[in-house]
């Protein structure tokens, strides 16, 4: 299935993903460089939301660049299958091996801000994360493994602690969304 039809075929949590949902079609549609960072305006990344057996806890990573906890994702560098990315992003980023998708579906879809920074000692512009987001069940007893070059922490959190450990605001109302989801699953 094509990006273009993938997101088409999502159906909104919320009225922010419908409208999200309506302008990355229109990017789509607007820019054909989306699914790498030569597009310096916006790029698709993909991300996990990693529970364990019992969801009541969520695998996160300290980031070094954001300064805060979040969940394991990266950017697509030209892969059209997101859930493999996903995948790819949470065994680099924690050392988990052994991942079940909960749904091969999107779980989350989301425009998300990227201040300016430094990244291997280079700037990197403002920019916008087309975020698609997979629910994935994990062993917490599994071997966790900091990928230091990324982050400086790997831990499970307790489901009801994951909105204030984060430090960004604009991920707090992401993980707000993705525990009210994962209710319905």
């Amino acid at each position: 299935m094509s990006l273009k039809n993938l997101i088409y075929e999502y159906k909104p949590f919320n009225e922010q993903e419908e409208k999200d949902k309506q302008v990355i079609l229109k990017w789509i549609d607007s820019f054909d460089n989306l699914l790498t960072r030569d597009n310096e305006f916006a790029h698709f990344c993909s991300s996990a939301f990693v529970v364990n057996k019992n969801r009541d806890k969520v695998l996160m990573i300290y980031h070094n660049i954001y300064d805060s906890w979040a969940w394991t994702g990266g950017h697509v560098d030209g892969e059209t299958d997101m859930l493999g990315v996903a995948l790819k992003e949470v065994m680099e980023e924690t050392g988990v091996k052994n991942l079940k998708p909960i749904s091969l579906d999107i779980f989350l879809l989301d425009i998300l801000p990227v201040l300016g920074h430094f990244k291997k000692g280079k700037y990197v512009s403002a920019h916008t994360h087309l975020s698609i987001a997979y629910l994935l069940e994990a062993d917490e007893n599994e071997l966790l493994i900091i990928k230091k070059d990324e982050n400086s922490n790997v831990e499970w959190v307790p489901i009801d602690k994951v909105v204030q450990k984060s430090t960004e605001p604009h991920m707090k109302q992401v993980y707000e969304k993705a525990i009210k989801k994962l209710k319905l699953f």
